[in-house]
Parts: C-alpha cells; sequence; structure tokens
C-alpha cells in the first residue's frame, strides 16, 4: 500500500525541495532584519536567545493557546536583559515594552510556523 503523506528519512536526504522553502523564507527573514535600527536588531537578537532556551519537544512555546504569563515573563526577561544597554534608556518605557512584545511574539510565530511546516512535511502517521 502507497502512503501519499509518508517519506521515510531516506527519501528527505536526497530530496532538496523539502528544504528549499525554509530557505527562502529564513533569507527573506534575513534581508528585513538587517534593515532593523541598531537597537531593535539587539532586542531581537535577545528574544531569539529567550526563545531558543524554550525551544525543545513539549515546550509551552508550541501549546495551542500559550500563557499569557509565560509570553509576559519572556518579555521580562529580555527586558532585563537590555537595561545596561545606553541606547535602550533613551527609548520611553512604554514603547520599548511594545517593542521587546512584539520581536517576541514575532519570533514565537515564526518558529511554531516552521515547526508547524516541519511536520506537515515530514507525518508519520499511517
Amino acid at each position: 500500500m502507497i502512503y501519499p503523506d509518508f517519506y521515510p528519512f531516506y527519501a528527505t536526504q536526497g530530496n532538496p525541495g523539502f528544504y528549499n522553502e525554509e530557505r527562502e523564507q529564513e533569507k527573506e527573514f534575513d534581508l528585513m532584519r538587517s534593515y532593523y535600527p541598531d537597537t531593535a536588531r539587539r532586542i531581537q537578537e535577545k528574544a531569539e536567545a529567550q526563545c531558543q532556551l524554550l525551544d525543545y519537544e513539549g515546550s509551552r512555546l508550541y501549546d495551542e493557546y500559550p500563557d499569557r504569563f509565560m509570553l509576559y515573563h519572556i518579555c521580562h526577561q529580555v527586558k532585563g536583559q537590555m537595561e545596561g544597554d545606553t541606547s535602550v534608556q533613551e527609548i520611553p518605557g512604554g514603547f520599548l515594552d511594545d517593542l521587546i512584545e512584539v520581536l517576541v511574539y514575532q519570533e514565537i510565530s515564526r518558529r511554531r510556523c516552521r515547526r508547524r511546516r516541519c511536520r506537515k512535511c515530514f507525518r508519520t502517521e499511517y
């Protein structure tokens, strides 16, 4: 019996078509990130680092409805890491908080979409 959605592990190694879409989106994201102002770029790097710590199987990042307190906690950690930066101190408090929230939520969304695409390509259900 042939399963149209099943791809064995050896078939993905020889087929770069699975990864082309991912590479294109990463290139586009890197290009747009290069246009960020320096302060926003540093905040984005801190947001990526925090999300990388929580990027594992069964993480709360990938819950269907993420916990609002967990999202607030991630944003608070990023803000705590940025407090020593002098360029961040020039930004008004409310705008800085909003900027951090937007960048953290965008990074979480990007990771969730990437995981969803990867699971769709390598579904092993029979």
